[in-house]
């Protein structure tokens, strides 16, 4: 399957979809019960894309989305890539300097949003980061770029009608509306090369500006196909997506999940633990991809209402990623739940997933993300150089998923894609006698005590072994004697009367007393990136001051 269609374009994807499975579901948004099939889709994504040429739109150049989930944001952003334009990700929860250093860094012509962040996206547009920005690369005639907004709610989306669209001044905001879009048939759309770029999505880093992941359209696709073959994914499956589509677990692992499969997903506007079993339920999924933080909240909640528990024969598998999953959490969700749980790993870099633990009835094991899939995986030292198996390195990734470059940032690319294409992913981790892979950590979050270095996850997991601890993170924070001590900040279950020297006991006894925090500071949330990642350099910030 993959061999005979990694190299097609994203545009000849939906349309092979569209001809074999025509009256087949793609989509189902659960609170206005919208069901799209691959020929709805297709019809959907042609006209948006020619929509986006009937405004003059160069080809190959940056068109963004600012929109929640739902069967728009879904239609948009394949549209984008439909039509040969690069869909450019622009996560609502980042900011407004953000959001305008990515509109004015991507050099993005064309803003389709929805009523609710118009304020937010001209907000961005008009500040002084995105005149700052603008003004560097002025010489290269980047033009303010046309907003458009779309209604999640008009199921006649682009049926009839053209864009109607105007350039907002950087001070002023723009009340363009999207109407009654059409199929401009006066405006062809070019045509589309699966190595053209399909998808800009700039990381979450905790310092600096965020970077700009190029991805291409065989990469995209081929990120849709590591899932699809790990997971066994067939046009009989059904996903339930709670994870945002500006993100790119959202985008890769069930958006193109499903379509690379032609199987079928469930869209609601947004996470919610209330109504995440009923929506499992009612639409009978087969599978989820959820993030260790809804994992733990999905535990939280379900402990507070004793929920007994319920087997789900049609539910073969939740899947976790994005960050690590602490064993005892792991365990006590498939025990709470009845379904099998399989870790796995990807990158923004690697378009999704690139280790992914087997499905049952074959062997997984806990505290790994599991084997390669679809791409190649190695561990290196300083150097560069392959370790022995069960030494500590850096994690490198090679294969057709990878980004081809950072964009408009030539330099962080050349020190990140080394050695013929492989990607440094700036993970530490080990491989054991099995092939598979422990993640012990970052690079950059080691803290460094007495010259000895600690991987916070190892004390991320001592604390997670506390039945009632809900979030963990261990982080640095400097030292006059040590030159940086331990410290740790901890979300816990509402009913619990745990105590921080509780918590350091029960550390010591398991990392040591060298290892152990000084300090356990309780919030009531830890500071997170889209992804769900813990950050750990902002939780020293908060807690200080």
């Amino acid at each position: 399957m993959l061999d005979s269609h990694k190299r097609e374009s994203i545009r000849e994807l939906i349309d092979r979809q569209a001809l074999e499975h025509a009256d087949e579901l793609y989509l189902i948004q659960p609170d206005t019960s919208l069901h799209i099939t691959f020929f709805e889709l297709q019809q959907r994504a042609r006209n948006i894309a020619h929509c986006i040429a009937a405004q003059g739109v160069e080809p190959g150049v940056s068109v963004a989305y600012a929109m929640t989930n739902g069967h728009s944001c879904a239609m948009t952003v394949l549209g984008i890539m439909y039509g040969g334009y690069r869909a450019v990700a622009i996560n609502l929860v980042a900011g407004r300097d953000v959001i305008a250093y990515v509109l004015a860094h991507s050099q993005s012509v064309l803003v389709l949003t929805q009523h609710e962040h118009t304020e937010l996206i001209t907000g961005a547009l008009a500040c002084d980061v995105y005149a700052q920005e603008y003004a560097l690369h002025s010489d290269e005639k980047q033009l303010h770029p046309q907003l458009v907004q779309i209604s999640d709610t008009d199921t006649t989306l682009w049926k009839t009608g053209e864009l109607d669209s105007q350039q907002p001044q950087a001070n002023q905001q723009s009340d363009t509306h999207l109407v009654n879009i059409a199929h401009d048939r006066d405006h062809a759309v070019q045509t589309v090369s699966h190595s053209d770029d399909a998808l800009l999505m700039y990381t979450s880093g905790t310092t600096g500006r965020p970077k700009g992941v190029t991805l291409t359209q065989t990469s995209v696709i081929v990120g849709g196909y590591n899932v699809a073959i790990a997971h066994q994914l067939s046009s009989l499956d059904r996903a339930l997506c709670v994870l945002p589509l500006y993100h790119i677990n959202g985008l890769c692992v069930t958006l193109f999940g499903a379509l690379v499969s032609a199987s079928s997903l469930v869209l609601p506007h947004k996470f919610s633990t209330s109504s995440f079993w009923n929506l499992v339920d009612d639409h009978r999924c087969s599978w989820f991809s959820v993030v260790p933080t809804q994992i733990a909240y999905l535990l939280r909640d379900a402990d507070v209402s004793q929920q007994a528990i319920v087997k789900r024969d049609f539910l073969r598998f939740g899947r976790s990623a994005s960050a690590p999953l602490s064993p005892d959490v792991h365990l006590a969700f498939e025990q709470r739940f009845a379904v099998p749980l399989i870790e796995t790993m990807g990158l923004t870099e690697s378009a999704a997933q690139i280790l992914s633990n087997p499905l049952p009835p074959a062997q997984r094991k806990h505290g790994t993300p599991g084997l390669p899939v679809g791409c190649e995986v190695t561990i290196v030292d300083k150097h560069l150089q392959v370790v022995a198996t069960g030494v500590e390195g850096e994690l490198l990734v090679r294969g057709e998923n990878v980004m081809n470059r950072y964009f408009r940032n030539e330099s962080v690319t050349t020190e990140t894609l080394v050695n013929g294409g492989w990607l440094r992913t700036g993970d530490l981790g080990r491989k054991d006698e099995d092939g598979f892979v422990f993640i012990t950590g970052r690079l950059k979050e080691l803290i460094i005590k007495g010259g000895e270095n600690i991987a916070p996850r190892e004390i991320d997991d001592a604390l997670y072994q506390h039945a009632d601890v809900v979030e963990a993170a261990a982080f640095a924070c400097p030292c006059d004697d040590f030159g940086q001590r331990v410290e740790a900040a901890v979300v816990l279950k509402k009913s619990s009367q745990l105590s921080e020297a509780d918590l350091i006991e029960g550390c010591e006894q398991r990392v040591g007393r060298f290892k152990c925090p000084d300090r356990i500071h309780f919030l009531q949330e830890l500071p997170k990136g889209p992804s769900g990642k813990i950050q750990r350099s902002k939780i020293h910030q908060l807690v200080v001051g």
